[in-house]
C-alpha cells in the first residue's frame, strides 16, 4: 500500500498509462485507415470482377467491356522471371555473407550495398535499367521489367537468407565439421537445409514486394494493349494498367482499375499469409 501511495511510483504509473493509451490510440488510427482502404477497395473492386476480366484484353479508349487478361498474364510472366533471377543470386549471396561475413571486407561492403538497395526508391532502379538496357536496346521489353524487379527482390532475399542462416546453432555446425564434412557441404546440406522454411519465406516476401511495383515497369516494360507472350517487347502488366486506367476519364477503365487493384492487393495479402503461416519457422534448437 505504501508503494502505491509513493509519489514517484504514482508518477511512473501515470506516465505508463499515458504511453499505453497513446500507443493503443496510434494503433487504432492505423487499423482504422487500413480498414477504410480495404473496405473501399473491396466494395469497388468486387463490383468490377467478372469472367470478362480474366478472358478479355484491355479495351480501347471509350469502348465498353474488356478485361485484364493480357495484364494478368504479363504480370505473371515478368514477376516469375524476376523471381527466377533473384532467388539463386540472393540465396547464394546470403550463404556467402553467413559463412564468410566475419572474415573479409567484401562481405561488409556487400551488406552495405544490400542495405542501400533495400531503401532505394524503386523509380531510381527503373531509371537505371532504362539507361542500361532499354536505351541500349532502343525498345521497352518484359525482360527489362524483370531485371528491374529482380534488382528490388535480390536484397530482400539476401538479408533474409543471411539472417536465417545465422540462427543455426554452432553445435549443429560443429557436429558436421567433426564428421569431416567440407565447409561448402555444411553450408548447403546442413545450414541451409535447417532454415529452408525461413529462406522460402524470404523469397515469398520478395515476390510480394515486387508484385505491385509500378514505377520500375513504367521505364522498362511499359504497356501493351494487346495480348503478347513476347518478353522482348512491351508487355502489359497490372500495376501500369491500374495506374493508367485509374486516371482516365472513362468509367469502364476506372472500374477495371479497381478490379485490378483488388487482384494485386489480395495476391500480395495471400503471399504474406502464406509466408507467415505455412512456411513460418522459429529459431532452430
Amino acid at each position: 500500500m505504501k508503494q502505491v501511495m509513493n509519489p514517484v511510483y504514482r508518477k511512473r504509473l501515470r506516465m505508463h498509462r499515458i504511453g499505453i493509451a497513446l500507443s493503443v490510440g496510434a494503433m487504432s488510427i492505423g487499423l482504422l485507415v487500413l480498414a477504410w482502404i480495404l473496405i473501399t477497395l473491396a466494395i469497388k473492386g468486387f463490383g468490377a470482377l467478372s469472367i470478362n476480366m480474366f478472358t478479355q484484353t484491355t479495351p480501347a479508349p471509350g469502348s465498353e467491356g474488356g478485361g485484364l487478361m493480357n495484364a494478368i498474364f504479363g504480370t505473371v510472366m515478368i514477376v516469375s522471371l524476376s523471381t527466377l533471377i533473384s532467388t539463386p543470386i540472393g540465396i547464394l549471396a546470403g550463404i556467402y555473407l553467413a559463412e564468410y561475413g566475419e572474415e573479409n571486407k567484401v562481405a561488409n561492403l556487400t551488406r552495405f550495398v544490400t542495405d542501400i538497395m533495400l531503401s532505394a526508391p524503386s523509380i531510381v532502379i527503373g531509371m537505371f535499367v532504362w539507361a542500361m538496357y532499354v536505351a541500349t536496346a532502343k525498345h521497352y521489353s518484359g525482360y527489362a521489367g524483370s531485371i528491374a524487379l529482380a534488382l528490388i527482390a535480390v536484397p530482400v532475399v539476401v538479408r533474409t537468407t543471411d539472417n536465417m542462416l545465422r540462427l543455426v546453432p554452432n553445435s549443429l555446425l560443429e557436429a558436421a565439421f567433426a564428421l569431416g564434412a567440407p565447409r561448402w557441404k555444411v553450408a548447403l546440406m546442413v545450414r541451409l537445409r535447417a532454415v529452408k522454411a525461413g529462406v522460402i519465406t524470404g523469397v515469398l516476401l520478395a515476390v510480394a514486394r515486387i508484385s505491385g511495383e509500378t514505377a520500375p515497369l513504367l521505364f522498362t516494360a511499359l504497356n501493351n494493349q494487346f495480348f503478347s507472350a513476347d518478353m522482348n517487347g512491351p508487355m502489359a502488366n497490372l500495376p501500369v494498367v491500374i495506374y493508367g486506367f485509374a486516371m482516365s476519364p472513362y468509367d469502364n477503365w476506372r472500374d477495371l482499375a479497381w478490379g485490378g487493384a483488388l487482384l494485386v492487393t489480395f495476391s500480395v495479402l495471400a503471399l504474406n499469409i502464406l509466408s507467415r503461416t505455412v512456411f513460418s519457422q522459429k529459431q532452430p534448437n
